[in-house]
């Protein structure tokens, strides 16, 4: 899986029409229910200098809910932990994984059967680039 990176335009806020409550039962008035609007910069991107979007491009973390296409919120100051997914930086190519830490190892592990562990070895370049905080989907 490939990664188009991105930085976010922070300098700047928009507010777009908020609504808190949406009912998946029975439904409800909707001007009832907006409130005065969401900043999605504000809501979403803690630390301006340190995020970025990607956007996936293939199918190895399908299972983990990312689809190709969808653009994902990547925060570069979060410490990586066991379990998380993360942007990596492998042997010269950016890859989106979920990441597992043994004792001494770092795998890299994709959410498609298709797709193979990647043990990180000593002769690997490697950096664990930024951690994945939020998906933006298409539907």
């Amino acid at each position: 899986m490939c990664l188009e990176l991105i930085k976010p335009a922070t300098e700047y806020s928009i507010t777009i029409p908020f609504i808190d409550s949406l009912s998946c039962g029975f439904p409800s008035p909707a001007d009832d229910h907006l409130d005065e609007g969401i900043d999605l910069n504000s809501a979403y991107i803690r630390n301006k200098d340190a995020t970025f979007f990607g956007r996936v491009k293939g199918d190895s973390m399908e299972g983990a809910g990312l689809s190709d296409g969808d653009l994902l919120i990547i925060d570069k100051s979060l410490e990586p932990r066991d379990g998380k997914i993360a942007v990596c930086f492998i042997d010269g190519e950016f890859t989106v994984k979920r990441i597992r830490i043994e004792k001494d190892i770092i795998w890299l592990v994709a959410e498609n059967r298709k797709y193979q562990p990647i043990k990180v070895t000593k002769d690997n370049e490697f950096l664990i680039w930024g951690v994945v905080t939020n998906v933006i989907k298409d539907l």
